[in-house]
């Protein structure tokens, strides 16, 4: 694939992506757990059916083949979508997205601790920046009454950067198995949560119809395109392309459903993006200088 067409992979990724506000918005009652089960129930066989159209019919040899790494990743997963799901139906669309563009920097520090990765010093003062940025969005969803939205985006941001270094641990270079098992664990987890709240599955028809549109369209479709397009894209590009996905979501709400956010939020955000921009900006010039 030429580099041209992998850039458009992974910006549709992220423009199909960036609708995953806009859809949340459409559930009427669903809760988080609910809605985490109907869009895993959309979205693993999809990705089940792609990976063995691609590797000639062993889906279970490649999901094997992810190991330890991919249980931990999937596990991960598990964080990043019912906190994702949470964080939409609890705080602003614009909120939820800039907190989960910290991403980078998680895996980073975790990376740095648990695979003992050198962190550039640009991306320590990246990081830095990064804090700044999420210290006032946090402070804004505290006395805005949000601040469990907050949190919970952090945490999706935080179970994305888990399955990003688990990936790096076991030197996966294709993330779909590991993302069926996420999905998998997600609908495990969340039939037990349920359980335990003492709720059952059953939604309208309305709520589940759109929770499997969404996996299996908005969530497996981009996984899938992105997949295709990081073969071809430096970490460093793919953070800055994925950053579509944060700017078009806030943009979503707005125009068709009226939605916006404060502007601390929006400078929160800002503070964020620099940071985010920044840190990939430094990691291509490395790369160019090590060439």
């Amino acid at each position: 694939m030429r580099y041209g067409r992998a850039v458009i992979c992974v910006v549709v990724a992220a423009v199909l992506w960036s609708a995953m506000g806009l859809a949340i918005r459409q559930i009427d009652a669903a809760g988080t757990w609910a809605v985490l089960f109907w869009r895993s129930v959309g979205m693993v066989p999809v990705l089940a059916v792609y990976i063995g159209w691609t590797s000639g019919g062993r889906v279970v040899s490649r999901l094997r083949g992810v190991g330890w790494a991919g249980v931990l990743g999937g596990i991960g997963l598990v964080a990043a979508f019912a906190g994702a799901i949470f964080a939409i139906q609890s705080t602003t669309v614009a909120n939820a997205v800039f907190l989960f563009s910290a991403t980078p920097f998680f895996a980073a520090l975790l990376g740095w601790i648990i695979l003992r990765e050198p962190v550039r010093p640009a991306t320590w003062a990246a990081i830095g920046l990064a804090g700044i940025g999420m210290y006032v969005m946090v402070r804004e969803g505290l006395a805005a009454g949000a601040l469990s939205g907050n949190l919970a985006a952090i945490l999706s941001a935080l179970g994305f950067a888990v399955f990003t270094v688990t990936l790096r641990w076991g030197r996966s270079t294709d993330m779909l198995p590991a993302v069926v098992l996420g999905g998998v664990f997600s609908m495990v987890f969340a039939v037990v949560a349920l359980g335990v709240q003492g709720q059952g599955l059953a939604v309208s028809v309305h709520d589940a119809a759109i929770a499997i549109a969404m996996g299996a369209g908005q969530l497996a479709g981009g996984m899938i395109l992105y997949t295709i397009g990081s073969r071809m894209i430096a970490a460093a590009d793919l953070t800055l392309l994925s950053m579509v996905e944060v700017m078009l979501a806030p943009i979503w709400v707005w125009l068709l459903l009226g939605e916006t956010a404060s502007a601390a939020t929006f400078m929160g955000g800002a503070i964020l993006l620099v940071a985010v921009g920044l840190n990939a900006v430094a990691g291509a010039r490395a790369r160019m200088i090590r060439r």
